[in-house]
C-alpha cells in the first residue's frame, strides 16, 4: 500500500467518531434487558455476539438464554446516544452515568458485564 495513501487512512480511522452510548440486548420472551455503555456501539454489537455465539460470554444468564433461543430471541439497540465533541478524550464517567440513569429507569434490566 502506498504509505501516503496508509497514512491518510491512519489519521481517518484516529479521528472517526463513532457512536458512543449504552446498547440493549433485550430478550423479551422473559423480559429481561442487559445493558452495557459503549464506546464503539457498532463494535460492541458485534464484540457480544461473537462472544455469545462463541459460548464465552461472561454474563452467563444471557449465555443461556442465547443458547436456548439464538440471536432471534433477542432485540438489539441503543437506547441513549451520547453527545462528544473530542473522540480522543476518555468518556467512562459520563457514559456509567447515563447506564446507572438506564439501569435506574428499567428495573428489570441488568448489566451486559457484572
Amino acid at each position: 500500500m502506498d504509505p501516503n495513501r496508509r497514512k491518510e487512512l491512519l489519521e481517518q480511522f484516529n479521528n472517526r467518531m463513532p457512536e458512543m452510548g449504552i446498547i440493549s440486548f433485550r430478550f423479551p420472551a422473559a423480559n429481561e434487558t442487559f445493558l452495557g455503555p459503549s464506546t464503539d456501539t457498532k463494535a460492541d454489537f458485534n464484540s457480544n455476539r461473537f462472544k455469545l455465539g462463541a459460548n464465552a460470554h461472561p454474563n452467563k444468564r444471557m449465555q443461556e438464554l442465547w443458547d436456548q433461543y439464538g440471536e432471534s430471541g433477542f432485540e438489539f439497540s441503543v437506547i441513549k446516544v451520547l453527545q462528544y465533541e473530542d473522540p480522543k478524550a476518555n468518556h467512562s464517567k459520563e457514559l456509567e452515568k447515563m447506564l446507572e440513569d438506564c439501569l435506574a429507569a428499567d428495573p428489570q434490566a441488568v448489566r451486559i458485564r457484572k
